[in-house]
């Protein structure tokens, strides 16, 4: 057996299978890439590298929804590339993450997306698709969504509420948008703040010589969240089109959603991870780069019951997936706001820590059992963005993304010794029980006990097809049901 055909096999022996329905004691065995039997007492041929999972839980590697690397925003750029951040998405349990690409206002959006794989090819150590951010509106925006679509692998755009003057769209133009990502079948992601309100607040903020990091929790208060929330559902109502809200930060915005889904509207929400587990008060630190650490936006609330309701929103599926948005700044970059906060740049890391974070604020805290965990931090991923059961499942057929995970181990985070950019960490010094020993991407064995095997360049762009069901099922179902009462009508 040859050493190369030997690691193309790989059996995961006695641990725990769990999905985001169930959990069964099975073993493991990969091929080439996907995983080809799951069971017990499996026959499978010679020379294959055997993993001990005894007393191990056995997952799907997680889908990191939201990640910003190698961008510049504010002025700055992360400290993060393609090759640190997807290397720092391993080490945490994360086989596959969905970047953003973010067009200046009127640039071409084909150019800034051909511009961003350029960067993340060469570079990138695990499988990654992304995100448009539809930042004006004109026909040539609406044409090269089209294209984006049919022929390069893109199925989600996002759509700012916030950010007035540079990426917000207006209302007439957001019900436009959202009418054309349902005729292409895209997923409708949307940054939900009153953009208008933002900026009076802003302004007013500076007004009362407020210029440090507490400025950003005081000009964006929640309700401004909560109130965008609403006309961001009500506008996709109007034109049939699925919504996905993103960053969801506040216990009112969450109400909206929940509101919204019990009247039967098709609306999904991303929290991320900072948002869940820490809040506001962090802003009024003595220390301005502390403070200063934390800004991002919608900024962390400062009602301390905020974190905890929306992990409840987690275990309930009022919210559906965690991401960490990660977007690492360092402290000298975050110092450009030193004598004003609106030059703070936005963005908090994340994409190391996200899994062992929410599993001890999530699991061990006891908001979620160990199947709501895969779900929120990889299978209903890969039901929206249309990559199930391929990702986001143990399956035979699936890609062998994988992550062992001791639910027994712990870790105490630590800036020092992470593998992401930056050079500091929001949960420095929180010992997490539960952690990843093994991740194995695409059927290739890439982290084991802190020790990497991974090339950069090896991970592989993942196109993402259109109309996913668990968005689109329903909605297709309900306009044909409309149409045929209005055929009853009309004769």
């Amino acid at each position: 057996m040859s050493s190369s055909s030997a690691t193309t096999r790989i059996l995961i022996k006695g641990g725990k299978v769990v999905n985001d329905d169930c959990t069964q004691e099975a073993d493991v065995y990969i091929e080439n890439g996907v995983v080809q039997q799951v069971g017990r007492e499996l026959m499978i041929p010679g020379g294959a590298k055997v993993i001990d999972a005894s007393r191990k839980l056995v997952m799907p590697g997680g889908i990191d929804t939201s990640v910003h690397l190698q961008e510049t925003f504010m002025n700055a750029a992360t400290a993060d590339d393609y090759y640190s951040g997807t290397k720092a998405a391993l080490a945490g349990g994360t086989t596959m993450v969905i970047g953003h690409v973010l067009p200046e206002r009127n640039e071409s959006l084909l150019e800034a997306y051909e511009s961003c794989r350029s960067m993340a090819d060469p570079k990138a150590c695990c499988d990654y698709a992304l995100h448009v951010g539809v930042t004006w509106w004109g026909p040539q925006v609406q044409a090269e969504m089209e294209k984006l679509v049919r022929e390069h692998g893109v199925n989600s755009f996002q759509l700012f509420m916030a950010y007035k003057d540079q990426f917000m769209l207006r209302d007439g133009e957001l019900f436009q948008a959202l009418q054309h990502c349902k005729d292409i079948g895209a997923v409708a992601r949307v940054h939900a703040e009153n953009g208008e309100l933002v900026a009076e607040g802003t302004k007013e903020t500076l007004d009362l010589g407020i210029t440090g990091p507490e400025g950003i929790e005081i000009s964006r208060p929640e309700e401004l969240e909560s109130e965008a929330t609403h006309r961001a559902i009500t506008i996709a109502n109007r034109v049939h089109c699925p919504i996905y809200l993103v960053n969801v930060s506040s216990m009112s915005a969450g109400d909206v959603v929940a509101t919204a889904k019990m009247q039967g509207k098709v609306v999904h929400g991303e929290t991320t991870v900072a948002h869940a587990v820490l809040n506001g008060l962090q802003y009024y630190h003595q220390d301005w780069a502390h403070a200063a650490a934390y800004v991002t936006v919608p900024p962390l609330r400062l009602d301390p019951n905020t974190p905890n309701y929306l992990m409840s929103l987690l275990g309930n599926d009022t919210l559906n997936v965690v991401s960490s948005d990660h977007r690492p700044f360092t402290i000298n970059q975050k110092a450009m706001g030193k004598d004003d906060f609106t030059k703070i740049p936005h963005g908090v890391p994340g994409i190391q820590d996200r899994m062992s974070v929410l599993w001890e604020r999530g699991v061990v805290g006891g908001k979620l059992d160990e199947n709501q965990f895969v779900a929120v931090t990889s299978s209903n991923a890969a039901k929206i963005y249309n990559l199930y059961p391929r990702k986001g499942r143990i399956v035979p057929g699936a890609d062998a993304d994988i992550v062992v995970w001791d639910p027994e181990g712990s870790k105490t985070i630590t800036v020092e010794t992470q593998v992401q950019g930056g050079d500091t960490n929001l949960y420095e010094g929180l010992r997490c029980h539960g952690v990843p020993i093994v991740t194995i991407s695409r059927g290739r064995l890439v982290y084991e006990n802190g020790v990497f095997t991974c090339a950069e360049g090896s991970g592989k762009f993942y196109p993402l097809r259109t109309f996913p069901d668990f968005l689109y099922k329903k909605m297709v179902q309900r306009e044909k049901v409309a149409a045929r009462e209005a055929f009853v009508i009309k004769t």
